[in-house]
C-alpha cells in the first residue's frame, strides 16, 4: 500500500499565525503538525509516502523530513498547486499509487488510540473498494457524515446534514483500491470547482464496495483546523503523554517498532536532538530496546 498526505490549502481559519507558515507545520504541543498523520502512516505498515503541499510549503517539509531514510521510509513530494479539492490527489500521485492500494490521510487530522496499529493493518488486508473511518461526534451537522448497515457497509453519505442520520463523522483517513485513480479522473468538479471526496466515495458506495470502520471509545480523532481546535489538541496530547509517560506519533519509536530501523539508528536520531525532551524520550526508548533487537 502507498500512502499520501494531503497538505496543502492556506490554513485561513489559523491567520495570522499561518500567514507566514504551513499549517501542517505549526507545533501541535511538543512536534509538528504533520508529524502525526505521518505516524498513521507508519502505523499501518506504509513506508512509501507522498506528501502534496503548495509550491511555496514543500521546501519546509523537505527540509524536516527529507527523503525519510533515517525512518525507514521513501518519502517523495508533489504539488498542489490551487485548492482544487481532496480527490485530486490521486491525479496528482498517479505514478505514485502506481498498481497499488493506497491511503490517504489529511495533514490536519490526528488520530490515537490503543490498538491502532491493528485496526489499520486489518483495513488494509484484502482491501477491494473503500474503507472509511468513523468517529461518534455531538454535532454532526459540521461534518462530512455516514450511515452503515449492521456489516458496517455504508447505506449513505452526507456532507454537513440539516438532518443527519447518524453521528458517525467520517474523518480524513481514507484507504482505496487501485480502482481510485480513474474514479478521480472521471468525478466532475464541484460548483466550487474542486474534486470533492464525497463525490469519490459515492461512487465506491453506488458500487457497493463502500464500508467504514467506527472507531469507537477510546479512540481520539482531533481536527486542528481552528484555533480552540488546536489548542484542545495540544492539550490532549499534553495531558496524555505526561499521565502515560510515553510520546503521541514519536515518529524515530514508531519506526524501531515497526522494524524499519533498529535501535542504534534510532538512538542516533534522538541524540541529534537529545537537548530537547523528545530527543531524551527517543534515546531511553533505543536504549530499553536494545538487549530485545540483539536477541
Amino acid at each position: 500500500m502507498k500512502g499520501i498526505i494531503l497538505a496543502g490549502g492556506s490554513g485561513s481559519r489559523l491567520h495570522p499565525v499561518t500567514l507566514g507558515v504551513s499549517k501542517q507545520l505549526v507545533p501541535v504541543y511538543n512536534k509538528p503538525m504533520i508529524y502525526y498523520p505521518l505516524s498513521v502512516l507508519m502505523l499501518a505498515g506504509i513506508t512509501e509516502i507522498l506528501l502534496i503541499s503548495t509550491p511555496h510549503d514543500l521546501p519546509a517539509f523537505k527540509r524536516l523530513l527529507g527523503d525519510g531514510a533515517e525512518l525507514g521510509l521513501r518519502l517523495s513530494y508533489a504539488e498542489q498547486a490551487h485548492p482544487n479539492g481532496l480527490a485530486e490527489a490521486f491525479i496528482i500521485g498517479e505514478e505514485h499509487v502506481g498498481d497499488d492500494t493506497s491511503a490517504l490521510i489529511l495533514g490536519d487530522n490526528i488520530f490515537h488510540g490503543q490498538g491502532f496499529s491493528d485496526v489499520l493493518r486489518a483495513a488494509t488486508h484484502d482491501l477491494k473498494g473503500c474503507v472509511l473511518f468513523g468517529y461518534e461526534v455531538s454535532d454532526p451537522h459540521r461534518h462530512g457524515i455516514g450511515e452503515v448497515d449492521a456489516d458496517g457497509n455504508l447505506v449513505s453519505i452526507e456532507e454537513k446534514p440539516a438532518h443527519p442520520k447518524s453521528n458517525l463523522a467520517l474523518t480524513g483517513l481514507y484507504f482505496y483500491d487501485n480502482d481510485v485513480v480513474e474514479i478521480a479522473k472521471g468525478l466532475t468538479p464541484s460548483a466550487r470547482g474542486e474534486l470533492e471526496i464525497t463525490d469519490l466515495n459515492n461512487v465506491y458506495l453506488d458500487r457497493g464496495r463502500a464500508s467504514c470502520v467506527d472507531l469507537g471509545r477510546g479512540f481520539a480523532w482531533l481536527d486542528t483546523g481552528t484555533h480552540k481546535s488546536l489548542l484542545d489538541a495540544g492539550q490532549y496530547v499534553q495531558t496524555m503523554e505526561a499521565r502515560q509517560g510515553v510520546q503521541i506519533a514519536c515518529l524515530e519509536e514508531i519506526a524501531l517498532r515497526m522494524g524499519f530501523i533498529d535501535a542504534d539508528q534510532c538512538y542516533a536520531l534522538g541524540e541529534r536532538i537529545g537537548s530537547s525532551g523528545y530527543g531524551e524520550y527517543v534515546m531511553d526508548f533505543a536504549r530499553r530496546a536494545r538487549p530485545l533487537t540483539t536477541v
